[in-house]
């Protein structure tokens, strides 16, 4: 089978194009035939070294993708078998990712997609969802899984609403009940943000944003979905509810948060960091099933008219795939693994 490898960290030129067997399905497992490789900032990330890779001498790279489950290993039903799956963590403490035409992968890393979910839908899921899910359940007094009504009542400030990180959290929240607010750098992005279901959209490189935060929201928001807490943390705090909590993903615009200790303090907020790979295996389930129901509720989109555009590569340009998400491609960046048709 075609797949793409790297034995080395570095580039995307580390990135190679090779013919590997076919895998047989462990006990536990499931074989997926992928159809669409979804790649995030953790795979370029990983793949030049950034993050720990573990000693594997050949590694397939992307956490994300969605396919058919063609056989199952023992202990996995049958009838699995034809099921149309999204997968997710497929390269955590393993070598073998998405970007290659099977993966051998246990069996609850791939989900079923409901039917009328699109296989493009189901490789957009894993790490950007998953991740939404955990910024959206990690406050004090807030749910543990999102379900419609969960967030009722409450306001969310989503910072990047045009990211697939922000998107997902503005449709989530937004099936959850939820007033959503986001922040954006221009007139496209409001759009891309507007599409994805944001009640109100904030460019932050005008006017005072703090301002018109405050304004659609008087008694300030209760979650923040935060992609750049080094350059946002003043704003956050200034539009925060007491008792709120600032979610953070990603460390966009620096590593080092300067915060006003008896701000803080007054008002009890809480800075909470996420990173999908170590949080609580529970924390994991919950989201998986709640991105699962959001699914079936279709409240999950992507594509231009949803506030996500696609952006496509063969699976033997999966190299500039990375390139385009490392450059900070708006939108979602898929490679299709599949042969059209």
């Amino acid at each position: 089978m075609r797949a793409i490898v790297y034995r080395t960290t570095g580039g995307p030129e580390v990135l190679t194009e090779a013919d590997r067997d076919v895998p047989t399905p462990a006990a536990g497992e499931v074989l997926v035939r992928v159809h669409v490789s979804g790649v995030n900032p953790t795979d370029w990330k990983t793949r030049s070294g950034a993050t720990a890779t573990g000693d594997a001498e050949e590694r397939v790279p992307n956490q994300d993708g969605a396919g058919v489950i063609t056989a199952v290993g023992a202990g996995v039903g049958q009838e699995r078998i034809g099921e149309r799956v999204w997968l997710w963590l497929a390269a955590w403490q393993r070598a073998d990712g998405t970007a290659q035409e099977y993966v051998a992968i246990a069996a609850e890393h791939a989900v079923a997609l409901p039917e009328g979910a699109s296989l493009d839908l189901g490789a957009a899921l894993g790490v950007p969802a998953l991740t939404a899910h955990r910024a959206l359940t990690v406050a004090e007094d807030g749910p543990s899984r999102l379900a419609p009504g969960a967030l009722a009542g409450r306001t969310v400030l989503v910072a990047g609403g045009a990211g697939a990180v922000g998107h997902a959290a503005i449709e989530l929240a937004r099936w959850a009940g939820a007033t959503v607010v986001t922040t954006v750098s221009g007139p496209e992005k409001a759009a891309l943000a507007t599409a994805a279901g944001a009640h109100h959209v904030v460019n932050y490189r005008e006017g005072d944003p703090a301002a018109a935060i405050r304004a659609v929201a008087p008694h300030g928001v209760h979650v923040v979905v935060e992609v750049s807490p080094a350059a946002n943390a003043a704003l956050d705090v200034a539009v925060a509810a007491p008792g709120a909590t600032v979610a953070f993903y990603a460390n966009n615009g620096g590593d080092e948060v300067t915060l006003p200790v008896r701000g803080l303090m007054s008002a009890n907020l809480r800075w909470q960091g996420i990173l999908l790979y170590t949080m609580p295996e529970a924390s994991k389930v919950a989201a998986v099933e709640a991105v699962s129901a959001a699914v079936r509720d279709g409240a999950l989109r992507v594509g231009e008219q949803a506030g996500l555009p696609l952006h496509r590569y063969p699976l033997a340009r999966t190299a500039d795939a990375h390139v385009a998400v490392e450059g900070g491609a708006v939108g979602k960046v898929l490679v299709d693994v599949a042969e059209p048709g």
